[in-house]
């Protein structure tokens, strides 16, 4: 069976660097918070974060907290039928919970840190470009927004037992060339 990795780490850490990565590699791409946005463009609000945690909150009240797991796995399932699968942002611990019970040891959970000033400062210097970015995988957010994103998907969701439980972890303090010399050491690594 191919393999199903995903990506866990807080906003700015760098997991679309990695999962592009893995992308560039074969593996097929699967987007885990695609759900809620396509329910905030279908409502026809604007994606920002204060739009988004009502949507994601009720998802897991209605499917449990591991919701985007459940929600994805059909998805997953199909695209592993074509190869191995990279899932950018695994949020909770019960999505984590939730893949390794389905996928077992074809999961594999790969986390990436940067410092709250690291991750804070790449967030402020992003420019969105909705043309070049239709998924919105790279949007600006300020230090305040990010702070408090943080704390609520560390407090509500539990964000911090995949990043803990991690089967590797890859420190993202550097420049791209450095997260990339990671992955590529790592992928020689998983893959071999």
């Amino acid at each position: 069976m191919n393999k199903i990795i995903a990506i866990a780490g807080m906003t700015g850490s760098g997991k679309s660097v990695v999962a592009d990565f893995l992308v560039h590699k074969g593996f097929q791409f699967l987007r885990m918070g695609q759900i809620c946005l396509d329910i905030v463009k279908e409502r026809g609000l604007e994606p920002i974060e204060e739009n988004e945690r009502p949507i994601r909150e009720n998802l897991r009240k209605e499917h449990g907290m591991g919701a985007f797991a459940k929600l994805n796995i059909p998805k997953i399932n199909k695209l592993l039928e074509k190869g191995n699968v990279v899932t950018d942002n695994l949020m909770s611990w019960a999505e984590y919970n939730e893949f390794e019970e389905k996928y077992k040891d074809n999961f594999i959970c790969i986390a990436v840190y940067a410092s709250p000033k690291t991750r804070y400062a790449r967030l402020a210097g992003r420019k969105y470009d909705p043309d070049k970015d239709p998924e919105m995988r790279h949007r600006p957010a300020s230090a305040d927004q990010a702070r408090i994103r943080d704390f609520k998907e560390i407090e509500n969701i539990e964000k911090g037992g995949p990043i803990a439980m991690a089967h590797y972890t890859l420190i993202n303090e550097g420049t791209k060339e450095d997260i990339l010399k990671q992955c590529d050491e790592l992928f020689q690594k998983i893959l071999v």
